[in-house]
């Protein structure tokens, strides 16, 4: 019963609560009410029979009657009286064993439950936590993460229904107005680590205004999708604007074969670069890495491939194919020998044929302006006449009807880009591309992360889902997180040299065959290693970087600790 005071005050404090309240207080006083009345019928009977007892006498025996005690000490001798005592028997039964059980429930008990489910404060001293506004795929997304990386974290809602739905899904809630300072204060959000808002962007820009009222320092990081509303949002406090949408539109143009690089940079921790690069029309096609000997000839590291979605570790018998994708880390400058090598033999094999974009939504539009922004070709597929503003780069019709795509120029375009926000039909037209051309690059976004495997088996080589875009960006940009993803389903982490691994030789530590983790640089007295010799020995009070799948991310923490 520790609890019970601030329930009982929240019960009284919010409106539903004072509604109950004057609801029980009417029943309360329909009793007290009826309770008198008998207590003086009784009276009047009793003088009628001849007896006479006093008003305390009167309620007891109403009391004990209406209550079915019935201890039998005082009854009527008369019909009258009889037919007087049953009628305060049936009351009783109503009001006080079905009514007054009913109206504990209804107005106290329930209230005092709801607000011991949904709290409407935190404790004195929490510190360090995440506050997340709005319930939605990419929040869903990032409490799982949070969950995994065991960082605290509480979402405000402030629906009631809502969060003790919420709440029974095991999602730790906070009962709240948005748009009130008290809130925040509540929630402790000066002493929060970050405020994370994913809502509408009016919503968002409310949220950032109410935060800067009670704290100026809270990190707020915000969703936009409108690209106009990225400094409304920023005016109102927020630290970071996060336009996934043309985030998402970048990445997929980035992936794009026919670029002015073969390696693409996806990732970055000091001066180690991690990058992915398209390995079709090099002579690397059909060799071995040790064949390759890309260590030997420009320093890179490869450090696992992509084939159709599968991150494989980088073993030197691994034969590259005409559709593998390397994952690289190396310096800036080990990256242009990598490409000085190779370029002019991919730029012979490139098609001048446009990139097809299959819908003209924004993540389409975002894609089209940075392929543009690069000189690549594109035409746009799309079936909405107010999305078309360019003809000459559109093409009208539905994407499933093969003569729009002929129209389109797939029989002899590079790669296909899908970016509608469906991912039934996203998966549909990804098996549709594939077998119309088996030979064409297919990237494709995914709403849900659920889809993403089942949209590589339908033949995508590229997804990325919105969701895990917008949880990874905010991850990556926590206060002293060291987690970095640098795709999808691939991550770059740092952490303290084992204790089991002090003064062992990498070429000596098996976590490489045991977790599927590579060691790409060894920080140690301010100083990085990128693709460190082999026969180095880690040393105490050294930071290593390791990058792998997420399953192999697991795999080493559980294994050699959690960061």
């Amino acid at each position: 019963m520790k609890y019970l005071p601030a329930p009982i005050i929240q019960f009284i404090q919010n409106n539903p609560g004072l509604r109950s309240a004057r609801l029980l207080l009417r029943f309360l006083t329909v009793m007290a009410l009826l309770v008198t009345i008998y207590g003086m019928l009784f009276r009047v009977i009793m003088v009628w029979e001849g007896r006479e007892y006093s008003w305390l006498t009167g309620f007891y025996w109403t009391l004990t009657t209406m209550s079915t005690l019935g201890l039998g000490d005082i009854t009527f001798t008369s019909d009258m009286g009889r037919f007087f005592t049953m009628l305060v028997l049936l009351s009783g039964i109503v009001f006080l064993m079905a009514l007054l059980p009913f109206a504990f429930i209804q107005f106290f008990l329930t209230p005092w439950m709801q607000a011991k489910a949904a709290p409407r404060t935190l404790p004195e001293g929490t510190s360090g936590h995440i506050i997340l506004i709005n319930y939605d795929p990419l929040t869903i997304s990032l409490i799982r993460k949070l969950k995994e990386y065991k960082r605290p974290y509480v979402l405000l809602v402030s629906d009631l229904s809502e969060a003790l739905r919420l709440y029974d899904l095991g999602i730790k809630v906070l009962l709240g107005l948005l748009d009130d300072p008290q809130t925040y204060r509540q929630v402790r959000v000066e002493n929060a680590t970050l405020v994370v808002a994913t809502a509408s962007d009016v919503i968002n820009t409310k949220v950032a205004f109410t935060v800067r009222e009670v704290s100026e320092d809270v990190p707020i990081i915000a969703t936009a999708d409108d690209p106009d509303s990225a400094d409304i949002l920023k005016l109102a406090g927020c630290s970071r604007v996060l336009q996934i949408v043309e985030k998402m539109g970048q990445f997929f143009a980035r992936r794009i074969h026919g670029s002015d690089t073969l390696a693409h940079v996806i990732g970055k921790v000091d001066q180690l670069l991690i990058a992915e690069s398209n390995t079709a029309g090099t002579p690397m096609v059909g060799k071995t890495l040790r064949e390759c000997k890309l260590r030997e000839l420009v320093g890179v590291n490869v450090v696992g491939i992509w084939e159709r979605g599968q991150f494989k570790i980088a073993e030197p018998e691994t034969r590259i194919n005409a559709g593998t994708v390397l994952v690289l880390a190396g310096s800036q400058d080990q990256l242009d020998k990598y490409t000085e090598l190779f370029f002019i033999h991919y730029v012979y094999h490139l098609s001048d044929a446009p990139v097809i974009i299959i819908g003209g939504g924004r993540v389409g539009r975002a894609s089209a302006r940075t392929l543009k922004d690069r000189e690549i070709n594109y035409c746009i597929v799309e079936k909405a006449p107010q999305n078309i503003s360019d003809k000459g780069k559109y093409v009208f019709g539905n994407a499933a009807d093969l003569e729009v795509l002929k129209k389109a120029g797939i029989m002899k375009a590079p790669s296909v880009v899908i970016t509608t926000h469906d991912d039934d039909i996203n998966i549909y037209l990804s098996i549709y591309c594939r077998r119309l051309r088996p030979e064409i690059q297919i990237i494709s976004r995914a709403t849900n992360e659920k889809n993403i495997s089942t949209l590589h088996r339908a033949g995508a080589d590229f997804v990325m889902s919105f969701t895990s875009m917008g949880v990874n960006t905010i991850l990556n940009h926590l206060k002293h997180s060291n987690i970095l993803m640098v795709l999808e389903g691939l991550d770059v982490f740092n952490l303290n040299v084992p204790d089991s691994l002090v003064g062992k030789k990498i070429v000596e530590t098996s976590f490489r065959q045991e977790t599927g983790c590579s060691i790409i640089g060894v920080r140690h007295d301010n100083t990085l290693q990128i693709n460190p010799d082999p026969n180095l020995s880690l040393p105490a009070e050294a930071e290593i970087i390791l990058i792998g799948s997420k399953a192999a991310e697991k795999k080493f923490l559980k294994l050699y600790g959690n960061p």
